[in-house]
């Protein structure tokens, strides 16, 4: 790979009247300050079940060292928390700047020696002292794998293979939409990379980022970088050039646009990560060619091409629905995130029609894997479900937040869209999609995963009377297996908790009248988890005959 920021300074330079570059600020930790607890849980087991749970804690830009206090739950597949709780493990972890590990043994028997067997749940809560806390879930199997759910079709694993989407007609995609590049705290040497960069320091741009996840078998990368970063600093750089920024973003465009010329066979989005973490809440925007942004150098001159207020979520919402553009709410939580009028994640009808996806599961930012083996991985499915209960319309999506040089290669997990078969892979076909909510997460970039509800494809919007006929459709063509289905169901604009209503692959409900949503997800005799977007149906009163 060729180190572009250099040239692009070269070739922007002569553009700008009077080039004044960008100076480094601080190290770039402070946009990514926020407590982070992983779990890994080994699906399967050694000889008589035996495993090692590691637990992983990570406070970038933490000011003083503190103590994590955890418990670690051990429950039946499906049961709440708390009440079933099998076993329990409890501790504190001292942590300082750098992540930290502890690793829990388990023999693989419940109370009492009985040995395990069957698919459990472990969860895990960790807690600070200011009482910041982080919640992660993961299932295990223990013993044979369940009987229940036959092996995929030859027929269905063909069409895996070939990318197509069982029976119907579509074909499948699979990419990565989050990652970083050295326009913002990314692009860093996968040997040398510890964390963010300070913005504008990284060795690799866009274009070197589009080539890797190409070579590495994407279907499509996009390259999101922080909005507020274009100035070269993670603060305000009060000597920033405003026609700099404007642009560098310009560049990225570029960059995209003319990898999408000359490869017909990958689509390379550039775009931006709107906002901050702390109090704030970072989201992706798709399809902007505007740069948004709210600072101003030292002379008061904006340094983006449009003012956004921040943190005025329900504005930029507005801004983004009149222009036309496609979000995603990156790795969501509970507290502080996506708040409108104090609430978070807050529904608004702005938000609604432009909001698309929401992340379910994130690889390690800062991993420095290339051969898809990181085990550092954080799931978001209770967060994008209180999302789904406020009312948004969003489906699931699988990223990574690359932030070294390994786009796409840390981990097999993808977001996978479905284009109608005939239909060329493009900018325009991939968004649309995106619009269509036709959109499914995976941790296995060889597996699909359809919902269908009485013939309605997931994404779709329809009323109904009378049975529901719920479907779920997986393959995969490395002959993996469905160990445990979930059909989950809630409704839009409850603001309650979303439920499981069964365990198979197809059910056939009375839903009462009024408005539901259903998606599906499955783990797969590996662990790998894979999630539906929902479908929303209005259930109407049975029509008399």
């Amino acid at each position: 790979m060729s180190r572009r920021l250099p040239c692009l300074l070269l070739a922007v330079s002569t553009l700008l009247p009077a080039p004044l570059l960008p100076l480094p600020a601080a190290a770039g930790v402070a946009d990514h300050r926020e407590f982070e607890a992983t779990l890994y849980a080994p699906y399967r087991g050694e000889a008589g079940e035996r495993r090692t749970f590691t637990l992983r804690f990570g406070y970038p830009g933490l000011p003083a060292a503190t103590q994590v206090s955890w418990t670690l739950e051990l429950t039946r597949s499906g049961a709440s928390i708390p009440g079933s709780v099998l076993r329990r493990w409890q501790g504190t972890t001292a942590m300082a700047t750098q992540p930290v590990e502890t690793k829990v043994e388990w023999d693989g028997t419940l109370p009492g020696g009985e040995p395990a067997r069957g698919t459990y749940t472990v969860h895990l809560h960790a807690a600070l002292p200011d009482g910041t806390s982080d919640d992660q879930s993961w299932d295990i199997l223990t013993g044979a794998p369940p009987a229940a759910h036959p092996a995929p079709l030859a027929a269905a694993a063909a069409a895996a293979r070939r990318k197509q989407a069982f029976d119907l007609p579509y074909t499948v995609y699979y990419g990565n939409l989050h990652s970083q590049t050295n326009h913002s705290d990314g692009g860093a040497e996968v040997t040398t990379c510890t964390g963010a960069q300070d913005p504008q320091t990284g060795l690799y741009g866009p274009g070197d980022a589009y080539t890797y996840a190409r070579a590495h078998g994407l279907d499509f990368l996009m390259t999101s970088e922080h909005n507020h970063m274009y100035d070269g600093s993670d603060g305000t750089n009060a000597g920033a050039d405003p026609g700099w920024s404007r642009m560098l973003y310009r560049s990225g465009l570029t960059a995209a646009n003319d990898f999408n010329t000359t490869h017909s066979d990958f689509v390379a989005l550039y775009g931006m990560e709107w906002g901050v973490i702390g109090n704030g809440g970072h989201l992706n925007i798709l399809n902007a060619p505007e740069l948004l942004g709210w600072e101003r150098n030292a002379d008061g001159a904006l340094l983006a091409d449009l003012y956004t207020a921040r943190g005025d979520y329900a504005a930029l919402y507005t801004l983004m629905r009149q222009r036309g553009w496609i979000g995603q709410f990156n790795h969501p939580a509970f507290t502080g995130q996506f708040q409108v009028n104090g609430v978070p994640l807050a529904y608004t009808p702005d938000g609604d029609d432009t909001i698309a996806l929401c992340e379910v599961l994130n690889t390690s930012a800062y991993s420095r894997k290339v051969n898809e083996d990181e085990t550092s991985r954080h799931g978001y499915e209770d967060a994008c479900n209180r999302a789904l209960e406020a009312g948004y319309h969003i489906a699931f999506s699988s990223s990574q937040d690359n932030h070294c040089a390994n786009w796409g290669a840390s981990y097999a997990n993808r977001t996978a869209v479905l284009i109608p078969r005939g239909r060329r892979l493009t900018t325009d076909n991939l968004l649309e999609a995106i619009r269509a909510r036709r959109v499914f997460a995976t941790m296995d970039k060889t597996a699909q995963l359809v919902l269908t509800a009485n013939g309605h494809l997931m994404g779709e919007r329809f009323a109904s009377s009378g049975p529901l006929r719920l479907e779920v459709r997986h393959a995969s063509s490395s002959d993996k297996r469905v160990a445990t289905v979930a059909i989950m169901e809630g409704v839009p604009a409850r603001n309650g908790k979303v439920a499981q209503l069964s365990a198979e692959m197809s059910a056939t409900i009375a839903p009462a009248v009024g408005e539901h949503f259903y998606y599906a997800k499955v783990t797969q005799d590996d662990g790998s988890m894979l999630w539906t977007a929902p479908v929303w149906v209005t259930q109407k009163p049975a029509q008399n005959p």
